[in-house]
């Protein structure tokens, strides 16, 4: 059995003289020399001061002074991001992981509008990620102007890409009623539909909900990304979706193996499922909380009162729905005036 050290990380080198000298060696931690004889108070100061030392941030021994990836070191460690919820920082993390392996190695002072622009254009095919891009590299660039390494936003000016889509697809009643008759009651398949649509809660939600969400009729939890508590009644299709689910489960959406299923997997599988159901590739769970809008704003209900189910922080994207449900109502009453006037029954 190798015989223990009393001072662990500490290791022997003998130099280009032959000389004996100690280092301080961490997995994680700079090497710092230890001074002095081994085991002598030199000795034993300057090891008490590595150990107490605390490791660098991730990714700092690959920096350099000034780098992109210098300033997103210290924007992880910033309280601004660590302020963020869990599920905010992961999405930042790998915007900015990516942003970083391509460009980490470039200066922040140096980047310029021009460059911004460029960056956007790379990303044209993809708007939505472009201006995610955008949105990351403005946060970073205020962060160098907060420690020094600039005193300007090279992001200001430069506009979104617009997206040309509708972005995520609206389910339509006839495509609801598709899905129902192919996954019946019973299935996980339905159950996942009728909480998404009955819920109008995010994908990261809804596999967050169980039992003990359910009281008194209603559904209610808060919501991961915006901390909005809500509150939604259980209509009739998810009691009965709900009437035939588990009761011995942490959540209602799980594995085969009884366990919670994540996020991402289960926006993996709902796609299988449209699929077998014979529906277009674009729908998804999110257009499913679309309809749900969609169909509260069509049965009149408020700006407002819609936001107390969705959970929405502003009432700009509610109001689009609205919108929307009103032009198509509006359409519908304009051309039943149109029948009731000039209909082949009629005569002037």
């Amino acid at each position: 059995m190798p015989r223990k050290t009393p001072f662990p990380y500490s290791h022997r080198v003998t130099d280009r003289y032959g000389c004996f000298r100690f280092y301080f060696r961490r997995p994680g931690y700079p090497s710092v020399p230890l001074p002095g004889l081994y085991g002598s108070v030199e000795f034993i100061a300057a090891y008490q001061a590595a150990m107490a030392a605390k490791p660098p941030p991730i990714g700092a021994a690959r920096t350099i002074a000034g780098s992109m990836n210098a300033v997103i070191v210290s924007y992880y460690q910033s309280a601004e991001f660590k302020g963020l919820r869990a599920s905010t920082a992961r999405v930042y993390r790998n915007i900015l992981e990516r942003f970083r392996e391509a460009h980490g190695d470039k200066s922040a002072p140096g980047m310029q509008t021009k460059h911004v622009r460029k960056l956007m254009a790379e990303k044209a095919a993809t708007p939505d990620a472009a201006n995610r891009l955008l949105g990351m590299i403005s946060i970073l660039m205020e962060h160098a102007i907060a420690l020094g390494l600039r005193d300007d936003n090279p992001c200001v000016g430069v506009k979104k890409l617009k997206h040309k889509g509708g972005g995520f697809a609206t389910w339509t009643e006839d495509q609801i009623a598709a899905y129902r008759a192919f996954h019946l009651l019973g299935s996980r398949e339905r159950l996942v539909l009728e909480l998404a649509l009955g819920t109008a809660q995010r994908r990261g939600d809804l596999v967050r909900l169980g039992w003990r969400h359910v009281s008194n009729g209603a559904i209610t939890i808060q919501q991961s990304k915006t901390g909005a508590t809500v509150a939604v009644p259980i209509v009739s299709e998810l009691q009965a979706a709900l009437d035939l689910a588990a009761r011995d489960t942490l959540t209602f959406i799980i594995q085969a193996n009884g366990r919670p299923l994540g996020a991402a997997s289960l926006g993996n599988e709902f796609r299988e499922w449209v699929k077998r159901a014979g529906l277009p590739d674009q729908l998804s769970l999110h257009g499913l909380r679309k309809s749900a809008a969609r169909r509260l704003a069509e049965a009149g209900c408020s700006a407002h009162e819609i936001a107390s189910i969705t959970g929405h922080k502003t009432l700009s994207e509610v109001e689009r729905y609205c919108r929307d449900a009103d032009r198509e109502r509006l359409a519908r009453s304009a051309s039943a005036k149109v029948v009731d006037m000039f209909g082949e029954n009629k005569t002037r």
